[in-house]
């Protein structure tokens, strides 16, 4: 598994909280999974993130492969019930 430039440059400097081992966490373990249009691979899953009580959704975008990292952020949007 590995991670885009864009990732390693822009997405883990803009969100400190974030790390390569919360990401691959959820591409291990995802909620739920689905292509967008351009071939990317969108993932979700929990993550507890440190100083945090409660448990977050994260989505991780992964390019066709499905295992490279391009993007991640919490997803407040994300419901499991209308999965």
């Amino acid at each position: 598994m590995g991670t885009t430039r864009y990732f390693e440059e822009q997405v883990l400097r803009k969100r400190p909280y974030l790390t390569v081992e919360i990401c691959r966490g959820v591409l291990a373990d995802p909620l739920h999974q689905e292509v967008q249009d351009d071939g990317r691979v969108r993932h979700w899953g929990r993550v507890a993130l440190p100083d945090e009580p409660e448990m977050r959704i994260l989505r991780v975008v992964t390019l066709e492969d499905g295992e490279t990292i391009h993007n991640a952020f919490l997803d407040r949007g994300f419901r499991e019930d209308r999965r």
